[in-house]
């Protein structure tokens, strides 16, 4: 094994390169690519799929005691405030990742415990990308965020604004992935 100098170690350790970083991907949005018409919503003028990506995530921080999963598009034309795709919170500690479709409105596919916020759609699961028309690409951030605590409570009904506070109030560390979507008609 090599010897990494400790000035080197600390230099990378500064810019945040590190073994073992908690990181996030998926095999069906490449960082900073197009995002897929299965993931699309399906409404509002849209003809996707509106199935929920597969995610996977690796390394998070020691202590970590649960999960949350938060999908906005911050380039959304309201104001300021983005929109919200998806939330998911209380994942258990041992999850690693969701399968394709697990964003079903029942939270069926998710693992026991788990809890779907309202989207600004109007109702829990995955709403995809759907952006205006002639819009320039979107960009759509999933965060997982490793949690300090096992169950957020919140009341029945929190808005998304209100799960995004508490959860980054609760937060370890988080991993982004993002990608881009955008339509011509």
């Amino acid at each position: 094994m090599k010897h990494i100098s400790p000035g080197l170690t600390l230099a990378l350790a500064a810019l945040g390169v590190q073994a073992g970083d908690f990181t996030l991907v998926s095999p069906h949005i490449k960082p900073q690519g197009m995002i897929n018409a299965q993931q699309v919503y399906n409404g509002f003028g849209c003809t996707g799929e509106n199935v929920s990506p597969a995610l996977e995530w690796k390394n998070p921080p020691p202590g970590t005691k649960s999960f949350a999963v938060l999908v906005h598009d911050p380039d959304a034309p309201t104001g300021g405030s983005g929109w919200w795709h998806w939330l998911v919170i209380n994942l258990p500690a041992s999850a690693s990742g969701l399968p394709l479709a697990a964003g079903k409105a029942d939270g069926s596919a998710l693992p026991a415990g788990a809890v779907q916020i309202n989207t600004d759609f109007g109702g829990p699961g995955w709403g995809g990308p759907c952006p205006p028309v002639g819009d320039k690409a979107h960009r759509y951030r999933f965060t997982v965020y490793a949690m300090k605590l096992e169950k957020l409570e919140l009341p029945a009904g929190a808005s998304a604004a209100l799960a995004g506070f508490m959860v980054n109030a609760n937060s370890l560390g988080k991993a982004t992935l993002t990608g881009l979507y955008a339509r011509s008609k």
